[in-house]
């Protein structure tokens, strides 16, 4: 059974937390939970000012964490007990929103707006998960954070230009000699997944949690690719 706190992760990302240790599990749930829950605020719809507003409220509250207890909001909870204990500080999960107010525009998101949500979102979330990982967050931790990220705002988009734009950017970062060390294989499993819709390109995507996708993320974790 899915823990509640991992209720609202998508079914590949809760995959690839299947195939990390049971000591780290936990923290890095706990920092996807984080990313589910800021993609929802996007997602509730409303005025753009409203949800940033709601984004500030996520920043601010993350960066009390460093002084303060946790509010009773489940998400923080978890990421107060599971994940600053790792040495991820709140002030820097805070700075994740700033990816998302990217998204908050009108009309089609702008090369800068694109590149800064896939830096502040994917590549950090990356980054944090080697972190507590014990692994160094090279550069190219960071470009498959970014492809995973651009790869899920294509997904979410409804606007071609920034569809055909975001699967551009993920071939831009995917490097198909690059392999992340073992311990990461469970980041490199949503990286290729990334790489295979940029492949597929717009209008072919597949269906998130379909079998081919399952057993290819099964495949990467044996072999790296």
């Amino acid at each position: 059974m899915v823990a509640k706190h991992l209720s609202q992760i998508d079914p590949e990302c809760r995959l690839a937390l299947a195939y990390i240790g049971p000591r780290h599990r936990d923290a890095v749930g706990a920092l996807f939970a984080l990313d589910a829950a800021l993609a929802m605020v996007i997602a509730g719809g409303g005025q753009p000012l409203t949800r940033q507003l709601k984004l500030a409220w996520w920043r601010d509250a993350l960066t009390r964490l460093d002084q303060s207890p946790p509010p009773p909001e489940p998400v923080l909870q978890r990421v107060a007990s599971c994940l600053l204990p790792t040495g991820v500080e709140g002030v820097e999960l805070g700075t994740m929103t700033e990816g998302w107010e990217h998204l908050l525009g009108d009309g089609l998101l702008s090369p800068s707006d694109m590149k800064a949500y896939a830096q502040l979102r994917g590549g950090l979330l990356f980054e944090f998960a080697a972190r507590i990982l014990a692994e160094n967050p090279t550069p190219a931790v960071a470009r498959a954070g970014e492809a995973w990220a651009l790869a899920d705002l294509a997904r979410r988009s409804r606007a071609a230009g920034d569809i055909a734009a975001a699967l551009s950017a993920v071939r831009e970062r995917t490097d198909a000699h690059a392999r992340l060390p073992i311990p990461l294989r469970p980041l490199g499993m949503l990286a290729m997944l990334a790489a295979r819709d940029a492949e597929r390109g717009p209008g072919r995507i597949e269906t998130r949690g379909a079998p081919r996708r399952m057993l290819a993320m099964l495949r990467y974790r044996l072999i790296g690719r």
